[in-house]
Order: structure tokens, then C-alpha cells, then sequence
């Protein structure tokens, strides 16, 4: 018998020639699908999905928090090891007792108003509701378990699709051809900071030494460092850095970005604009509530950092 051919459109390479017997039935939609549908590429087969969380005061937020998260997006993607699929801002509770620290509620608002755009950053109110001041390590703990319960209830919660009238056949087909790739386990949670951040591991009484040791072994650290800072250097120095410097990650900023926080508010004392150095709501809100000024800054003036009053009481114990 003699046989017919088939031109089909094939996905990357132009087009395939397929042969069929004489006098067979033409292809149905179904076969033509089947036979064009994409295979999973092996080169995202096996990439971790990875939250990156940032923790601080954010008083206010700045453009430079935002870009934080874009730059780290960025190098991890880059690395073909990972995928970022969500960031976090969680700012500290007023407990904290930072100089110039003003309420939670604002700080909150402000980090949202920021955010509202953002299709992939978020805001968690769980740290700054907390009555005491909470650790790094804590917080961490906190948002990867609460990723664990979420995907314990979705592996649950969502059995195979199946397709009226081919039930068996289409389950085994999702099962065995499913296009989507796969990802190692619950999404890795993982501290995003600057290099301020990394070098105050080094400031006596603010940290613990087992908080560190557990933020970089059992989470992980996303650095992203700043022109004057040498964060490369500060973790060769380190002995317990530089155990786990594998699950230290150095990002460069080439465009260099020198905003912070304490200068914001450095130029609303001195009735300065800050225009273009915070999101437009967020400086609308700020010039609403005239929420820094000299008094504001006197807040909690005199008052130690908790993590200070706390680890230092420890260590007389």
C-alpha cells in the first residue's frame, strides 16, 4: 500500500513531514495537537523557586528598597539555579526602639502604597503587629512554614484534571506530559539586605551567633552590595561567614543608587524635596501626615536597640 504524506507546521523547526497509509482517515485535531505540543525544557526541569524576604524598618521606604528587590530578581534568575516568585516586605514592629523610629501603621501604609503596582512584591503585617520585638531568624521561620502549609494544602486540595469521556486516558496524560516544570519542593525563603546589613553580623550584642549561623546555612542571604562597601572582604574575614559562603549571594549594583532612609528624612527636617527619591504616594502620604520633622526624629531617643537590651541581658545569664 502505498503511502500518503502530510506536511505539519513543526514548533522551532519549520515545518515536519509525517507519513500515513493510503486511504487512512485524516489526522483529527486531537493528533495534530498531540504531536505539537511542547516538551518541557530540561534546563528549568529542576529550578528552585525562591521568596526573597526583606526585613527592616523602612522608615520611610525608598526607591532603593524596591530596586533591591529587582536587582536580586535579577542575579538569582540569572544564575539558572533559581526562579523568584514572590518578595516580601516586612517592616519591624515599634518595639524595635530605633531612633527616629516612627509608628508601625504608617511605615506599613507607606511600604503598601509603594508596593500597590508591583505584580510580584508584597507586603506582610505579621512582624510589625508583634507586641515584642521579633528576630531575623524568627521571621524567616515564620513565612517558610507558612509557605509549607500553603503547599501541603494545595498538593491536598488539587487533584488531576480530567476530561468528561476520556477520564483515565486524559489523567495519565497530564500526569506523564505535563508541560509545566517541576521545581525542587516548597519554594526557599531566603533574606534579601544590603551590605549595612551583612557588616552589622559584626556589631557586638546585635546579633547572635547562632541566629547568623542559621539565617545563612538553613535560609540563605541575598547581598546586594554598595559602592564603599567591601562585603566580599567582610565574609573572607569571617570564619562563620565564610563556612556557608555558598549560600551567600553577592550581588553588584553597576548603577550606583545612594538613597537611604536616614537621608530622607535627614531633607524633611530641612524642608528639602525628596521627589523622585520615594514612590509619588508614598511621598504624598508622608507630606500628608508630616510624619518626620525634629521631633519625630527624637523618638525613642536615649532607648538601646532591642536586639541590644535582649542580647546582652542573655549574655550575663
Amino acid at each position: 500500500m502505498s503511502a500518503r504524506l502530510r506536511v505539519l507546521p513543526s514548533l522551532g523547526s519549520g515545518l515536519r513531514v509525517v507519513s500515513r497509509p493510503a486511504g487512512a482517515e485524516k489526522l483529527t485535531t486531537r493528533e495534530v495537537s498531540d504531536q505539537q505540543r511542547p516538551i518541557p525544557s530540561m534546563e528549568n526541569s529542576e529550578k528552585t523557586d525562591v521568596v526573597l524576604l526583606a526585613c527592616g524598618s523602612f522608615n520611610p521606604i525608598t526607591n532603593m528598597h524596591l530596586r533591591l528587590f529587582e536587582l536580586a530578581k535579577d542575579y538569582m534568575n540569572g544564575t539558572g539555579k533559581y526562579r523568584v516568585v514572590k518578595g516580601i516586605i516586612s517592616p519591624v514592629g515599634d518595639a524595635y526602639k530605633k531612633k527616629g523610629l516612627i509608628s508601625a501603621h504608617h511605615r506599613v501604609i507607606m511600604a503598601e502604597l509603594a508596593t500597590k503596582n508591583s505584580e510580584w512584591v508584597e507586603v506582610d503585617t505579621w512582624e510589625s503587629l508583634q507586641k515584642d520585638w521579633v528576630e531575623t531568624v524568627k521571621v524567616l521561620r515564620y513565612h517558610q512554614k507558612k509557605l509549607e502549609a500553603s503547599s501541603c494544602y494545595h498538593q491536598r486540595d488539587s487533584p488531576v484534571l480530567e476530561r468528561p469521556g476520556r477520564k483515565r486516558k486524559w489523567a495519565e496524560y497530564s500526569q506523564k506530559k505535563s508541560p509545566e516544570p517541576k521545581t525542587k519542593d516548597v519554594p526557599q525563603v531566603k533574606l534579601l539586605c544590603g551590605a549595612d546589613t551583612l557588616e552589622s553580623f559584626g556589631i557586638p550584642d546585635l546579633w547572635k551567633s547562632e541566629d547568623i549561623i542559621k539565617i545563612v546555612e538553613d535560609y540563605g542571604l541575598i547581598c546586594v552590595t554598595r559602592s564603599g562597601s567591601d562585603a566580599q572582604k567582610f565574609i573572607y574575614e569571617s570564619d562563620m561567614l565564610w563556612k556557608y559562603q555558598n549560600n551567600i549571594h553577592l550581588v553588584h549594583e553597576w548603577i550606583t543608587n545612594d538613597i537611604s532612609s536616614t537621608k530622607i528624612r535627614q531633607a524633611l527636617r530641612r524642608g528639602h524635596s525628596i521627589r523622585y527619591l520615594v514612590p509619588e504616594h508614598v511621598q504624598a502620604y508622608i507630606e500628608k501626615h508630616n510624619l518626620y520633622n525634629s521631633e519625630s526624629e527624637e523618638r525613642n531617643a536615649g532607648v538601646s536597640l532591642a536586639p541590644l537590651q535582649r542580647n546582652s541581658m542573655d549574655a550575663k545569664l
